[in-house]
C-alpha cells in the first residue's frame, strides 16, 4: 500500500512538493466533511491540517495508520493532543513559522492606536481635517506587559527594542525573562502596566482570563492589545471598561465570537451587543485574525511543519 498524507487544507506547495520527494503520495480534500473524514482516514499515514477539522479522540480512534500530523499555524486547540500522544502520533506544528508576522502585526496595531491612525484616515477621506483631535500619544517612557512569553511574545518584545519602552513578561514557565523583557510576578505586570499585550494560547486557564476582576486589579488605565486566541478576553468585560476608560484602547487581531476554524465572524445574522459595540468603537482597532498571515509567513508556516517530519523521518532511517 502507498503511503499517503491527506491534506484537508490548502497550504504553501512547498509542504505537498517536500514531501512528494520524502516518498509520499499527496491526496488534497478540501471539502469533505467531518464524517466523510472520518469514514477514509485510516488509508493515510499523515495529515496536514490548519483548522477546519477537528481531531478529536473519535477521528484519532479510526486513524489507525496515522504517523505524524503537521498543523500549519500555533495554535493546537483543534487537535485532542493527550489522544495523538496516547497513539505516538508526532504533532509538527509551527510557531515560529509566523512569530515575526505576529510580532510586526501587534506592533502596527500599538502604533495605530497610539496615533489614531484608522480615526485619522476615515476623516480626511470624508473631508475633515481635524489636527488637534487626532495629536497622538508615544511609546517612550512607557511600560508594556506581555502575558505569553513563547515564541510570539518574545518576538514581539524584540521588535520593541528600538523604543525608550520598559517590557516586562508574565508566563507560567520559569525563568524565561530575557534580553528583551524582564520576567516579573503577575501582581508587578499589574502594577506597572501601560500597555498589555496578549500571546497566550488557549487552554482551560487562559479562557476569559481578561475579565473584569482581571481589568479592576490593573493599578493604572491601561491599552490592550490581543495577537493570540480571541477566548482570553470576554469581550462583555472589555466593553465595560473601555466605557470607563479603565481600558484606554484596544487591538484586536482575535475575537471570542470566532468559530474554532476562524471563518466569518459576520455569518450569523444577530451580532453580540458587545461586538456592535467595538465595531463602533473609535478607539478600537480590529482585524480579521490576520496577524500571522503575511505573505512570508505563508511560505515558512509550511517549511517549518515540512522540516519537522523530514527530521523525524530522518532520525527513524538512521
Amino acid at each position: 500500500m502507498s503511503r499517503k498524507v491527506l491534506h484537508l487544507d490548502s497550504n504553501h506547495l512547498v509542504i505537498a512538493e517536500g514531501l512528494e520527494q520524502l516518498g509520499f503520495q499527496n491526496e488534497h480534500d478540501y471539502t469533505s466533511t467531518y464524517e466523510e473524514v472520518l469514514e477514509k482516514i485510516g488509508d493515510y499515514e499523515g495529515l496536514i491540517i490548519r483548522s477546519r477539522i477537528p481531531i478529536d479522540p473519535r477521528l484519532l480512534a479510526k486513524a489507525k495508520n496515522l504517523k505524524f500530523i503537521g498543523r500549519i499555524g500555533a495554535g493546537l486547540e483543534n487537535i485532542d493532543l493527550l489522544e495523538a500522544e496516547k497513539q505516538g502520533i508526532f504533532l509538527a506544528a509551527a510557531p515560529e513559522g509566523n512569530r515575526n508576522a505576529v510580532a510586526e502585526h501587534t506592533l502596527g496595531l500599538l502604533l495605530s492606536l497610539f496615533n489614531k491612525l484608522n480615526v485619522a484616515d476615515k476623516e480626511v477621506r470624508s473631508g475633515l481635517w481635524r489636527r488637534e483631535e487626532n495629536r497622538g500619544l508615544e511609546l517612550d517612557g512607557r511600560t508594556i506587559g506581555i502575558i505569553g512569553y513563547g515564541n510570539m511574545g518574545r518576538q514581539f518584545a524584540k521588535k520593541l527594542r528600538g523604543f525608550d519602552v520598559d517590557t516586562i513578561c508574565f508566563d507560567l514557565k520559569p525563568n524565561i525573562g530575557d534580553e528583551y523583557a524582564r520576567q516579573v510576578s503577575i501582581e508587578e505586570l499589574r502594577e506597572q502596566t501601560d500597555i498589555l499585550s496578549l500571546h497566550l494560547p488557549q487552554t482551560p486557564d487562559t479562557i476569559h482570563l481578561i475579565n473584569s476582576a482581571f481589568i479592576d486589579q490593573m493599578k493604572k488605565s491601561f491599552w490592550l492589545l490581543n495577537t493570540g486566541r480571541g477566548s482570553a478576553v470576554k469581550t462583555e468585560d472589555l466593553v465595560s471598561a473601555l466605557k470607563k476608560g479603565k481600558i484606554k484602547g484596544a487591538g484586536l487581531d482575535v475575537l471570542e465570537y470566532e468559530s474554532k476554524s476562524f471563518t466569518n465572524l459576520f455569518e450569523h445574522a444577530n451580532k453580540p451587543e458587545a461586538f456592535s459595540y467595538l465595531i463602533n468603537a473609535d478607539n478600537v482597532i480590529l482585524t480579521p485574525h490576520v496577524a500571522g498571515w503575511s505573505v512570508e509567513s505563508y511560505y515558512l508556516l509550511s517549511k517549518v511543519v515540512l522540516d519537522k517530519i523530514i527530521s523525524l523521518y530522518t532520525k527513524k532511517n538512521r
